[in-house]
């Protein structure tokens, strides 16, 4: 099993890559190894500086790096040989069996698509976000960026899409899920929401418990939210802004903890031929190892074919 790490995208790479890599190696089980893809002299230099020698990384070679601010099409033409293109190539073959980077979101939203491509039978691949739940586990929001507009036959897939990610990554049990709505009535919403309930309501196959309002994001109400991503984006930012108030007041919270980007690592993006995950542009060595230890999880499971046999049905 070989979990690919774009090396230099983020905020702090190569440093916090390289560091984040040296600490999910330590967690691998085993069978289970890094390949860590860019500029190889820069790789090794801070594998050398940071101490980290372990025969379950390895390094390939990616001269070109696409910039944060980079049009995301443009820097894939033009800079095939960058590590975020070299990475999903690795994927479309088959020699990884995930990729993650947290570099430009674009390019790799855009590189999954139309290098491992979409799976036949999705209308759009979404991004997957993750909600603590009281609980103590985690609820599956989709979409949460990646489809700004939507139509209700998007909304009811991303909801067969993110109950199978649910079930097979999170392990929870015929997932209950749930429409982001400003009301619980069926008859409420708007006319995107109000269309997606009726979908919903008559595909028996779902375990779909109607509509569910933002007070019911972290209950046990719904393990799967539903909603276009322009909504699921304020939800998740304005999740991540509560633990960034929590540590500023110096309030400590073992619930609130678990908003921190860090403790998930990583967003998937669902629907493609592959395992994909986007990491926060800020990630630390700590996110990062999260990130791998997630899309090691994620290739355990063989999410990407547990989907794609479900909408080939």
């Amino acid at each position: 099993m070989k979990i690919a790490l774009d090396a230099m995208g983020g905020d702090f790479a190569p440093d916090s890559t390289i560091q984040g890599a040296g600490l999910a190696a330590k967690e691998l089980p085993e069978g289970a190894s890094i390949v860590i893809i860019g500029q190889q002299r820069v790789i090794e230099d801070k594998l050398t500086e940071y101490q980290i020698s372990d025969a379950r990384i390895e390094v390939v070679d990616a001269p070109e790096i696409i910039e944060m601010g980079e049009h995301p099409t443009k820097a894939l033409s033009q800079k095939p040989n960058a590590s975020i293109p070299v990475g999903f190539g690795l994927l479309k073959k088959g020699e990884i069996n995930a990729f993650a980077g947290a570099g430009n979101t674009g390019a790799m939203h855009v590189g999954a698509m139309f290098t491992v491509k979409t799976i036949e039978g999705i209308i759009r691949p979404g991004i997957a976000g993750f909600i603590p739940k009281e609980n103590g586990g985690f609820g599956v929001i989709m979409d949460v960026g990646a489809n700004a507009d939507c139509k209700p036959d998007v909304l009811l897939q991303f909801g067969q899409i993110a109950s199978l990610y649910a079930h097979h990554v999170f392990a929870i049990d015929n997932p209950k899920i749930g429409l982001m709505n400003l009301g619980e009535e069926e008859q409420k919403g708007t006319l995107l929401t109000q269309a997606a309930h009726q979908l919903f309501k008559i595909k028996k196959d779902l375990n779909f418990v109607g509509n569910i309002e933002g007070r019911d994001l972290f209950n046990d109400k719904a393990d799967v939210i539903v909603c276009d991503g322009f909504t699921g984006n304020v939800i998740l930012k304005m999740a991540e802004s509560f633990y960034d108030m929590l540590q500023s007041r110096k309030i400590k919270d073992s619930f609130f903890d678990r908003f921190n980007y860090e403790a998930i690592g990583g967003s998937p993006i669902l629907g493609v031929n592959g395992n994909v995950v986007i990491g926060h542009g800020v990630s630390s060595p700590f996110a990062i190892k999260n990130m791998l230890l997630l899309s090691l999880k994620m290739a355990e499971s063989n999410i990407h074919l547990k989907i794609k046999e479900k909408i080939e049905e």
